[in-house]
């Protein structure tokens, strides 16, 4: 399996509780849809687990997970990320896209011209923003993931079509 057969859908941000509960965070639509994907795996599959939810938590859910016991191993876990075979997972509809699949297409502005390559996808809840890395830039381009700025995105050909605002470039 490679990490594009996976979509990473949450992560552990610590034990909750003394009985080996932890705290997470779901990175799905609906938070709790992330336990119909398990088996979840850490990032470089090394381990599995399977999800049951025990409540609503503040910035998150409290869940048992399969092999963890104790409050230290669920303590162990802080900032695992989980992540799920991607044909699990819903396919989206033609305006929508896994972060991963973004992360490492060319960018081009309209006219042609290579602005750099997608190195994150960040979100500070004011929506989607692309991190664009390139020759030349001594900093990164944030531009906003919304039709106006990124009119085009063709995973096919690997590539996006950006028309940053003029201050923006």
């Amino acid at each position: 399996m490679t990490n594009q057969d996976r979509i990473c859908v949450g992560a552990i941000a610590g034990a909750f509780g003394v009985k080996g509960e932890v705290r997470l965070k779901s990175f799905c639509s609906t938070p709790e849809d992330i336990t119909s994907y398990a088996p979840l795996y850490s990032e470089d599959g090394s381990r599995s687990f399977t999800l049951k939810l025990t409540r609503g938590v503040k910035g998150g859910l409290a869940a048992r997970m399969s092999g963890i016991a104790t409050k230290e191993e669920a303590d162990a876990l802080r900032g695992l990320t989980l992540w799920a075979d991607r044909d699990k997972l819903p396919s989206l509809p033609d305006d929508e896209f896994y972060h991963t699949d973004l992360i490492g297409l060319e960018v081009l502005d309209t006219g042609g011209a290579r602005l750099g390559t997608v190195r994150a996808v960040h979100n500070y809840g004011a929506g989607d923003i692309l991190e664009v890395f390139g020759p030349g830039r001594r900093q990164a381009l944030l531009l906003p993931f919304t039709k106006a700025v990124v009119p085009t995105v063709d995973l096919t050909a690997g590539r996006i079509i950006a028309d940053p605002p003029e201050d923006l470039e």
